[in-house]
């Protein structure tokens, strides 16, 4: 018995339309049944008039708003293709900070305490020179190391030559069996 009612007042509900719905849609078809009897009553001039005022105002917002929405993704790729460059260029110059700099730079003692020899000494192992022989001779320094990179030699000469080290004598000999490559130096501040 139960179940007969729960099935009556099922149907029930679903057989009765929803009144906002249907109220809604009501008033939308009397709003067009108004606007369709206001355009009959106008003159056809008037009806082409506003038929072409109509179509250039949707080619005009549709075209502005086409031309902003481009500019913006034009704008938005340009930004986009600039950080990967500064991405890239920044990821490209990693190899170049100094990090025996940056270190002696949050020291209280700065670079001036420490002996020419220490400070190339360190200068070269922060370039990837492990290893290097660095001994003070008077006012000169003389060093000397092997490593197998031409590109590693020549950044850590040219960190020497930025620090502001002047070569009184260079010399540079490849070994032909591992293609490593000698330096011996004596450099002057």
């Amino acid at each position: 018995m139960k179940r007969l009612q729960r099935r009556t007042k099922r149907s029930a509900a679903a057989s009765t339309p929803n009144t906002t719905t249907h109220a809604l849609s009501a008033q939308i078809g009397t709003y067009q049944n108004m606007l369709a009897t206001r355009w009959q009553a106008l003159p056809p001039r008037d009806q082409l008039a506003l038929a072409v005022l109509s179509v250039f105002l949707l080619l005009f917002i549709g075209g502005y708003g086409g031309y902003s929405i481009h500019q913006a993704a034009k704008a938005s790729k340009s930004n986009y293709q600039e950080q990967v460059s500064d991405y890239f260029w920044l990821r490209a110059q990693a190899g170049n900070i100094d990090n025996n700099a940056l270190n002696i730079n949050n020291t209280t003692n700065g670079v001036a305490d420490m002996p020419p020899a220490n400070r190339i000494s360190a200068l070269l192992n922060n370039s990837g020179i492990t290893d290097a022989q660095v001994v003070a001779a008077g006012d000169s320094v003389q060093l000397r190391f092997v490593h197998p990179s031409q590109a590693v030699v020549s950044t850590a000469l040219g960190k020497l030559k930025q620090q502001g080290w002047q070569f009184m004598q260079l010399s540079m000999q490849q070994n032909l069996a591992d293609k490593s490559i000698e330096v011996q130096a004596t450099v002057t501040s």
